[in-house]
């Protein structure tokens, strides 16, 4: 990738504002309230600050369609209407959620159960937990749930990779839902579904559930369809798209070369319709001899019925490695793996509770826009780490984060001047996130490039549909 193709690439970021850098921040910076994985997050360009911004504008606004299916929702209807969740609004006007009465008292807080539905690949539980709730550790009107389901343990559940947690204040307490992406390859349409949630707010507790799911036949939509990218060394294979009432699955096969590569993908039908997604869910994984596969699952808008043909527009996300450097020494240069991109680190310097890195970018395009360099600038305070040299085949590969007292994953960035791109990282070694007794000769700077590293749209192709179930 040159340097042309670089700058048309950032030239296409749209700035977030200073609000967005905040919540960010704020999410980053909160030592494990949900008691769950702690993952690094970079703000790469707009489609992060995009979705920010989408979350703000509709948790206050739903369309007039939505209004329409809200004001003949039921009853069971109106947790999903307080939580603007249509698809749980449709389901309930089918009669298609399991109404729940599942209640259990522990150390003086009660949590109830109210309601569960399974459609596609999203499953759903409601419920209710009362004020006493708040005599834990959070902050009024904060409710977090550490908890598991299937009697797994801590953060290799698989149901909590795509888990989404909300929360609306009521009378004597608080309802919540909770949004799961269903983590198997083969989907049973009924189980039951264990969770025992370990404490809340703090207040431990162990309060067990088991919980029916059920849902209709899935009807499946074969495809089968490859398409290769020689030059980038990539394929697509849509296999399935699986449709339920209200959302459809569509079900690809990724093949590339360098692992961590990411494939997104976008979906228009003959019609124009532009289908919409949530988050991908891997439900099978392995290296091979032509590279990386991954299949994966997306819950996406339910499929129309008198469609003919979709055509697909992937994009290429390429990783590139971290790299590393032992500090016993002040001055050396580190390249990106794959990319013309590097880092001149001028100077380190440790002056009491601070270790402060003086260093260039380069590789990157010329006299770069006010916001481009905001958003640099805002980057960089997460793509340094600090790691203690034992610890590093501590980090845990599928989780990576900095082991707990033996790494810095935060730091403060100056910007010393932009012409050159010339800026200082100061890390606080005395604050939540440290490296106990750090002595420069055994501390590791790693350092993420992917970041600067735009997505590449890829070749669209299309696909012909066999006649859709009605």
């Amino acid at each position: 990738m040159d340097k042309k193709e670089v700058k048309s690439a950032i030239d296409k970021i749209v700035v977030p504002k200073e609000k967005i850098f905040n919540a960010i921040d704020k999410g980053l910076k909160m030592s494990g309230q949900e008691g769950k994985t702690k993952k690094k997050t970079v703000l790469a360009g707009s489609a992060v600050a995009v979705a920010l911004l989408g979350i703000t504008v509709t948790s206050g606004f739903i369309n007039p369609t939505m209004n329409k299916v809200l004001a003949n929702a039921p009853l069971i209807g109106g947790i999903f209407k307080d939580f603007d969740d249509s698809m749980g609004v449709e389901l309930a006007n089918q009669d298609a959620v399991t109404e729940l009465n599942q209640s259990l008292t522990k150390n003086g807080v009660t949590v109830k159960l109210t309601s569960a539905y399974f459609d596609g690949n999203v499953v759903s539980i409601t419920g209710f937990v009362d004020e006493d709730v708040e005599k834990g550790g959070n902050e009024k009107g904060e409710v977090s749930f550490d908890m598991n389901f299937e009697n797994y343990k801590g953060d290799h559940d698989p149901w909590l990779r795509g888990r989404s947690n909300n929360i609306k204040k009521v009378e004597d307490g608080y309802n919540f839902q909770w949004k799961m992406e269903y983590p198997y390859k083969s989907i049973k349409e009924n189980f039951t579904l264990p969770i025992t949630i370990h404490n809340i707010n703090g207040i431990k507790g162990e309060w067990n559930f088991d919980i029916p799911i059920q849902q209709e036949k899935n009807r499946t939509l074969v495809i089968n369809q490859e398409q290769g990218y020689p030059e980038d060394e990539v394929k697509v294979r849509i296999k399935e798209i699986l449709t339920a009432k209200t959302s459809s699955s569509l079900i690809y096969e990724t093949v590339e070369k360098y692992k961590g590569d990411d494939i997104d993908i976008k979906v228009v039908d003959n019609k124009g319709k532009m289908y919409t997604f949530g988050n991908p869910t891997i439900i099978e994984e392995s290296k091979q001899e032509d590279g990386y596969h991954s299949t994966v699952r997306r819950e996406m808008t339910k499929l129309n019925s008198d469609i003919t043909s979709l055509t697909f527009y992937p994009s290429l996300s390429a990783a590139d490695p971290k790299v590393q450097q032992l500090l016993n020494i002040k001055s050396f240069t580190l390249k990106s793996t794959r990319f013309n991109l590097g880092l001149q680190v001028n100077d380190v310097t440790q002056k009491g509770g601070k270790l402060a890195i003086d260093y260039q970018l380069t590789g990157l395009p010329k006299n770069l826009s006010k916001g481009k360099l905001e958003t640099i600038n805002h980057n960089l305070e997460y793509l340094f780490w600090l790691v203690d040299k034992e610890y590093l085949t501590k980090i845990d590969p599928e989780n990576p984060w900095p082991p707990k007292n033996h790494g810095i994953p935060f730091n403060k960035v100056k910007m010393i001047d932009k012409a050159t791109l010339h800026f200082q990282s100061t890390f606080d070694l005395n604050g939540e996130e440290k490296i106990k007794n750090l002595k420069l000769e055994n501390t590791i700077l790693q350092f993420d490039f992917s970041s600067f590293v735009p997505s590449e749209d890829l070749q669209p192709f299309t696909v012909d549909l066999p006649m859709v179930n009605k």
